[in-house]
């Protein structure tokens, strides 16, 4: 991947050398709390493929994640599947619900708030429908059962899920580089900057807009899967709620919306913000909520590029024409 600063290339150092240091950090409090930012990472990366390279901004990808994490729950809970194969379906899920979602929306025309509201409510309609069916487990949610082993994807070793998880985010980001230098990542440029001239030009504005959420739902149902066999129990309010929605689009609009690095950067560099909070102020429950809400607001008025764009003023490498955001 190429950067465009000596700036860009030290937050992505310091970033890499942060995950690195993990393995070494004497209290496993660090390597959990960033297991579960890992987790965050890949919805950020679902979020950033739709609104990030797309314009497409959703208020619900909570939608998607829960999707593919009660899909993966139901097929093993109450048909005994293979936690693999439900792993796999998970993913499916995800991405077919994604695509359900841009057809319906994008054959109406809906963009921007309307798209927002409408991917809400349907993270909220699925919400409500979770809590209301035994399938599903009801307000009781599903639990697996703890049984660890590779054949059922439970590691009870926190060393090998990290590991794991570090795999798994360092492959979603390299879809979602190829994704930026192919010709489907330049349409998706050329609606976001432009549908109607991009319509004009003979890209099936339509036929692109819902293959990105078909690849963002998958994105989405991926770290749906991974919150199961991690934690081996969802609800509706964990999966389908709105915090889950939240973090998916603050991750990528703080780090850097439209780059490879900035959903990771962003997502840690907000949990940090938010895990320090909590220790400083243990009691006032929601402050890290406060402290999104105070970031997100100041990133948009004078870090409308997030921190990427940020790093990308220090020490440029190239020239503003050549510019080519990570």
């Amino acid at each position: 991947m190429k950067f465009n600063s000596v700036g860009q290339i030290a937050l992505v150092v310091a970033v890499c050398a942060y995950l690195l240091s993990v393995y070494f950090m004497a209290s496993p409090v660090w390597m959990g709390f960033t297991i579960n930012a890992l987790i965050v990472a890949v919805i950020a990366q679902s979020w950033n493929i739709t609104g990030g390279f797309g314009g497409m901004s959703s208020f619900g990808h909570a939608a998607l994640y829960g999707t593919g994490a009660y899909a993966s729950a139901i097929l093993q809970v109450q048909y005994g599947v293979n936690p693999w194969l439900a792993f796999a379906i998970g993913i499916v899920a995800g991405a077919a619900m994604g695509g359900f979602i841009g057809a319906l929306a994008f054959r109406y025309g809906l963009k921007g708030s309307y798209f927002a509201l409408v991917t809400l409510a349907f993270a909220e309609v699925l919400r409500i429908c979770a809590s209301s069916f035994d399938i599903t487990g009801g307000g009781s949610g599903l639990q697996l059962k703890l049984e660890p082993g590779i054949a059922n994807l439970q590691f009870p070793d926190r060393t090998v899920v990290y590991t794991l998880l570090l795999v798994v985010v360092a492959l979603v980001m390299l879809v979602t580089y190829m994704i930026k230098k192919s010709r489907f990542g330049a349409y998706l440029v050329a609606v976001r900057e432009n549908e109607d001239a991009a319509r004009a030009l003979g890209i099936d504005t339509y036929k692109i807009k819902v293959q990105a959420m078909v690849i963002s739902g998958a994105f989405g149902g991926l770290a749906g899967a991974l919150y199961l066999q991690l934690w081996l129990f969802i609800d509706s309010t964990v999966v389908y709620g709105s915090a889950v929605s939240i973090e998916a689009l603050i991750g990528p609009i703080i780090g850097g919306a439209g780059t490879v690095w900035g959903p990771l950067i962003g997502t840690l560099g907000l949990h940090l913000l938010g895990e320090g909070a909590k220790h400083l102020l243990p009691n006032a429950p929601g402050l890290n909520f406060v402290l999104y809400a105070i970031v997100l607001i100041c990133a948009v008025r004078f870090l409308p590029r997030g921190l990427m764009g940020l790093a990308a003023l220090i020490g440029t490498l190239k020239t503003r024409k050549d510019e080519d955001h990570a």
